[in-house]
Parts: structure tokens; sequence; C-alpha cells
């Protein structure tokens, strides 16, 4: 079962346990915006992620609100994830007071 974090609780996490962070919102709000470190996941990136990740570490999932991160989060335990959460309040309620990284490409997205 998937567990929920504050963004505070994101943010120690963060600092302390170095987990994976990962973004599901689309590509172009993600390039506009994200948590340092994390990686934009789609349909198509899934696999290759999956094959590559530690599963040992704890696994973040971050959306617009925190809604759709909750069954993502729990899809991520299902796979074998040791540890994984639902940032409550999503990249919204994160950029009131974290800082956001941009990756806006040459393409402008």
């Amino acid at each position: 079962m998937f567990e929920h974090l504050s963004v505070t609780q994101t943010r120690q996490l963060i600092e302390k346990q170095s987990p994976l962070l990962v973004d599901i919102r689309d590509r172009q709000s993600y390039c506009q915006g994200h948590i340092e470190g994390a990686q934009h996941i789609d349909n198509e990136s899934l696999p290759d992620f999956l094959a590559r990740a530690d599963k040992n570490r704890p696994v973040i999932v971050c959306c617009y609100h925190g809604n759709s991160s909750q069954p993502a989060a729990e899809w991520f335990n299902q796979q074998g994830f040791s540890k994984s959460y639902s940032m409550d309040g999503g990249m919204v309620e994160w950029a009131l007071a974290n800082p956001l990284v941009s990756s806006l490409d040459q393409s402008g997205l």
C-alpha cells in the first residue's frame, strides 16, 4: 500500500533518503517546472524506467494536485517497489514554497 506525504514530508525524505522522484504530469508541464531530480514518466518511458529503477529505493509520485499520483503510487507498490508515496497537494502546492527546475528544450516545450 502506498502512503501519503505532505510537501514538507516530501522535502524531508528527499534530503534524507534520496528517493526516486516520478513526475506523471504532461511533458510540457514537467518541462516548465519540476522538482530537481524528478523524472518525467509517461506510457512511453515507463518500461525503461521499470527496467532501470532500483526498487529498494522509495518512489515518490508527483502530479498536478495529488490526485492522479495516488493510483500511480499504488501501481508502483504493486510493481515491487519497497515504498511508494503520493505527494499530497501535488506540484501546485510544492511550487508555493519550493523551487522548481525548468528543462525547456529548443523545440519550446
